[in-house]
């Protein structure tokens, strides 16, 4: 059962990892400055001081994020994202009608590769001489008339910076309120962006159990 702290959720907790629950608008991490410095990590270590990172969201997405318990948990767990040993499943709202992929399952999938945009840094471009090789499937759940929007499963093979966000843009279908790779309107379309971590599974670095988690979205 879930627990909330007055500055984070934890959704698990044992003596080797945590699974929690970031808010979008909160870092992973430290960033640069003394105004960047209010992570979820150094909020969580606050209370588990031996929690470390694994792995990242971006600062405007929400949902499921696993940190270790201590370096010989950190390292295991690192290889089992390493060997891709770790699964993650999304949510997203995109712009437009995203027709269903033709498949038999339905699932699609985004191969194209993504580098640095230097001029532009943050940002990521695809970019197929420069890019490294980047996979995103994806699936439709729904479609919302009213709003022109599509509810998207997401799942990453790889785990590129913004690999979902620019993904989803060289579809054609950006993500609703995103302040980096959709235009104004569809920005204008919410108040955050619509992307969330809704399902974890993993093997215990400990004991190989199958561990699985589950978040729904707040939209």
């Amino acid at each position: 059962m879930a627990t909330v702290s007055e500055d984070f959720e934890v959704v698990y907790a044992d003596e080797s990892l945590l699974v929690l629950n970031k808010p979008a608008g909160l870092l992973s991490v430290p960033g640069r400055g003394e105004d960047k410095q209010d992570c979820l990590s150094s909020r969580v270590q606050r209370h588990y001081p031996d929690a470390l990172i694994v792995h990242r969201l971006d600062m405007a997405t929400s949902g499921l994020m696993l940190m270790a318990r201590g370096t010989a948990r950190q390292r295991a767990l690192g290889k089992s994202f390493e060997h891709r040993e770790v699964h993650k499943r999304y949510v997203a709202v995109v712009d437009g009608r995203l027709l269903p992929a033709e498949s038999a399952d339905g699932w699609g999938l985004v191969d194209l590769p993504i580098a640095v945009d230097w001029p532009r840094r943050p940002l990521r471009i695809i970019d197929v001489e420069r890019g490294k090789p980047s996979q995103t499937r994806w699936q439709v759940a729904a479609f919302d008339e009213g709003m022109n929007s599509t509810r998207v499963a997401l799942e990453p093979i790889t785990g590129r910076s913004h690999q979902l966000r620019v993904h989803l843009q060289a579809l054609g279908h950006p993500i609703l309120g995103d302040a980096l790779y959709a235009p104004e309107a569809v920005q204008a379309k919410a108040t955050r962006l619509l992307l969330h971590a809704c399902a974890l599974q993993l093997r215990h670095p400990a004991n190989g159990t199958v561990l699985s988690f589950e978040s729904a979205p707040d939209f």
